[in-house]
């Protein structure tokens, strides 16, 4: 099928049809976003002598619910700009709008009757061939396009984001009875290249695949939990970050999500599932139903498993649910011996096994609650799936889960997570016996780079589809190894590119780091044709290794901070003056010294999802790795007239001073720290390393040449830097900014003014590192520094003054 998306409709707009409206136009999708009229007045309407023939009035619903969705944080729209994309209605006057669109997306209330309902009414405005889908969770599909047209039942099918539609990629494509084997094909390209997603084609089951594997998951450790006399507290630290799942955990995240959601997800599966082995599983236990009652839904209602008070003081206070007593109490700590054995570990994956070989009461959990969740998956085979990859996929995507349930069998290892499901009680499909009897002893294989999974009706291991747009390093990492340090890793991404990946703990920038990508750079130069520096971490790096530059600093080793800053200064100016391309690909956290690489490389091909900044006030210096030079100069870049360079330089200068990070690599442009015109940004995460390396190549066979070394970099001097003094004079005179901040922020001022120079003046990037680097280290020798580096080390927070 060879369509363009160039507008869709979304009809309805509540949280989660706006979030879908806001993440078309996200992706550069002009969007259509329709709702009822409204039958009264508000107070406010009346207020105003207005009635309920006014535009205002009838398309209330839809504005305030974007307006609210807008201001919600975080984010569901990677720049406010993007807004302008969306244009509101409603479904009187302006259905029949949607004959002009591509794409309909039916968001309304989980009710068949309302959405038959609505359906009727779009099939007689819409054009033959536009595609129509339905946001439904769980209402089979077939019931949905019952009585419709053959062009609208061909055209129709289920695509299930989940929310918040922005941050969780999971794209479930459910189809009906006669959707066209075309439309699920597009749909699934469509949702992987553009829409950034982790596209998954299911069967039309009670919740689809996430929310059954999902929710069975949640509902198991609520039946498990007094069972083992594990409070709240226990099992969200036994169910978060140690296992790779996300730091709300379960009771965290069912009390974001609304447990109402949760428990009408759970009732659907019961009623409609009554050959599910485990459908008792699904069944609410008392104290949910207690919660139910009382209406503590979760955050929505100010209270669920969790509830913020204010104590003595008026102090903020986070109190827990007792579900013996069903009150509420102050937060327990919880400990136990067999987590304490992983801190070693750092790989979440390499962990389960230590996990359920663990003697305490953790042990038994993890044994027990794994031991349910692989015993269900495997007899889901084939009821809501034919691939084992999809419900992994799909758990990941859906529920942020960094494993999905048969790699963290692979993990423990299939026999003996069938050993533990014995002494458990619970019995796997029959299949997995047959795939161990085969030869076949885990569930993925990697091979030539590609991943294989097991395939049950063929009874082989088979190629996964669609990783030919991807580059997954953790499966070239060793064979494709060229050089490694102990902070970093350099791979041969073939075709003439490099890419070194950080291993430090959260890619933070050390001497190995440094040395590392210096090598890396020699390689490329020597034998190669271009450079990707880029990893699949969490994060891209959260900057340098402040705590030895504290060590240093606490030390009065001056001349070995020195060096170690000259170190990354002049890695930095390798990166842009090398005789080879260089390609920065930074996601999730790009802070300090890792929005400095990406600030020197030839081009930076960022993720959507990048929250890039240069933090360093944070921790009382500023930018030392060619940051505070590279912002002198792009404010320069940009100079236009003489009476706007001031402005124009304060607009950089209060990038850094105020520690600004992006909520998105598109709001980086607007920061200055991506630029129009040479960077780009991809949508899809897993697709990065590999356009890094697109346009690495690219630039080489273009035929790359080592540019010269900046000299012309025009400063402002005792012009700027008088502006800037009396700036901070008058913050701290009002007391916005403590006798330190001012004292950082005039070492900023400093460079960026490029030194007290009388009149405006061109110099050099080297002159410029050099007043950068000298400002660098006189506040590493303040006391106030130290104190706030020690508080950030402590505290992974930011101390003020």
């Amino acid at each position: 099928m060879n369509k363009h998306i160039k507008k869709v409709a979304v009809i309805g707009s509540g949280i989660m049809g706006s979030g879908i409206a806001c993440h078309f136009a996200n992706i550069g999708v002009e969007v259509l976003l329709l709702d009822i009229v409204p039958r009264e007045l508000s107070d406010k309407e009346k207020a105003k002598g207005l009635t309920l023939e006014d535009k205002v009035v009838r398309n209330r619903l839809v504005n305030d619910s974007l307006t609210a969705a807008l201001k919600s944080k975080p984010s569901p729209i990677y720049s406010q700009k993007f807004a302008q994309r969306i244009t509101t209605g409603n479904l009187e006057d302006d259905i029949s709008k949607i004959a002009k669109v591509d794409w309909i997306i039916e968001v309304v209330v989980e009710r068949l009757d309302i959405k038959k309902i609505v359906f009727e009414n779009i099939e007689k405005h819409r054009t033959p061939g536009t595609l129509i889908t339905s946001n439904t969770s769980g209402i089979p599909i077939h019931f949905m396009s019952e009585g419709r047209s053959d062009d609208f039942q061909k055209h129709f099918c289920g695509t299930h984001f989940f929310n918040p539609a922005r941050y969780l990629k999971l794209f479930e494509i459910i189809p009906g009875p006669k959707t066209s084997p075309d439309v699920l094909e597009f749909l699934n390209g469509y949702g992987e290249q553009f829409l950034g997603k982790t596209s998954v084609i299911a069967k039309d089951t009670p919740a689809f695949i996430g929310n059954r594997i999902g929710i069975f998951s949640i509902q198991s450790l609520f039946n498990m939990i007094k069972d083992l006399g594990l409070t709240v507290e226990e099992v969200d630290k036994l169910s978060g970050p140690v296992i790779g799942r996300p730091k709300s955990a379960t009771f965290r995240t069912v009390d974001v999500v609304g447990l109402d959601t949760l428990v009408h997800t759970a009732n659907g599966v019961y009623d409609n599932c009554p050959e599910d082995e485990k459908r008792e599983t699904f069944k609410l236990p008392d104290f949910i139903n207690t919660m139910m009652e009382n209406k503590w839904l979760g955050s929505k209602t100010g209270q669920g498993f969790y509830k913020r008070v204010k104590g003595e003081g008026g102090k903020k206070e986070i109190l827990t649910l007792d579900l013996d007593s069903m009150e509420y109490r102050s937060k327990k700590s919880a400990k136990f011996a067999t987590l304490e054995l992983t801190k070693t570990i750092d790989k979440v994956v390499d962990r389960f096994a230590v996990l359920v070989d663990g003697k305490d009461k953790a042990g038994e959990f993890y044994r027990k609650s794994f031991a349910a969740l692989f015993a269900y998956v495997s007899h889901r085979i084939p009821e809501i799936t034919d691939d084992i990859y999809k419900i992994d996929d799909a758990t990941k995507a859906g529920f942020g889960w960094e494993h999905g349930p048969f790699q963290i069998w692979d993990a423990i290892g299939v026999e003996k997570g069938l050993e533990i499901m014995k002494v458990e009680g619970e019995v796997a499909a029959p299949w997995v016996a047959e795939m161990l009897a085969s030869g076949q002893k885990s569930f993925y294989d990697v091979k030539d780079g590609a991943t294989y999974t097991y395939d049950i009706p063929k009874q082989s291991v088979e190629k996964i589809p669609g990783q030919d747009a991807f580059i997954i390093l953790d499966n070239i990492r060793e064979s494709k190894q060229v050089f490694k340090n102990a902070g970093v890793v350099v791979e041969d991404l073939g075709d003439g590119i490099l890419n070194v990946e950080f291993q430090s703990k959260m890619n933070t920038i050390g001497g190995d780091v440094l040395a590392g990508l210096n090598k890396a750079i020699d390689l490329a130069e020597k034998d190669f044709q271009g450079l990707v520096v880029g990893n699949q971490a969490a994060n891209f790096s959260v900057g340098a290794n402040i705590g030895m530059i504290f060590m240093m600093a606490v030390e009065q080793e001056y001349d070995e901070l020195n060096m170690a800053i000259k170190m990354f200064q002049d890695t930095m100016m390798r990166m842009r003056y090398s005789s080879i391309p260089t390609v920065a690909a930074p996601h999730g956290m790009s802070l300090g010294g890792g929005c400095e690489i990406s600030l020197h490389a030839d081009k930076v091909v960022a993720a959507a999802e990048t929250y890039m900044g240069l933090v360093e006030f944070g921790v009382g210096v500023i930018p030392g790795g060619g940051g505070s030079k590279e912002m002198a100069l792009r404010a320069q870049d940009t100079f236009k007239k003489n009476d706007v360079e001031l402005n124009v330089l304060q607009e950089y200068f209060l990038t850094i001073g105020m520690a600004k990070v992006s909520t998105s690599g598109y709001e980086a442009f607007d920061l200055g720290l991506l630029q129009k015109g040479k960077d780009t940004v991809v949508v899809n995460k897993d697709r990065q390393i590999a356009t890094a390396k697109a346009y690495a190549k690219l630039m080489a066979e273009a035929g790359y040449t080592q540019p010269p070394m900046r000299k012309d970099i025009k400063v402002l001097g005792k012009q700027a830097l008088g502006m800037f003094l009396v700036g901070t004079d008058a913050m701290e005179a009002s007391r916005y900014i403590s006798e330190h901040d001012k004292k950082i922020a005039n070492k900023l001022a400093y460079v960026m003014a490029g030194g007290d120079l009388s009149e405006p003046t061109r110099v050099s990037e080297q002159y410029l590192l050099d007043i950068e680097r000298e400002a660098f280290l006189s506040l590493c020798s303040e006391k106030k520094t130290l104190e706030r580096i020690q508080h950030m080390l402590k505290t992974g927070k930011p101390l003020r003054n």
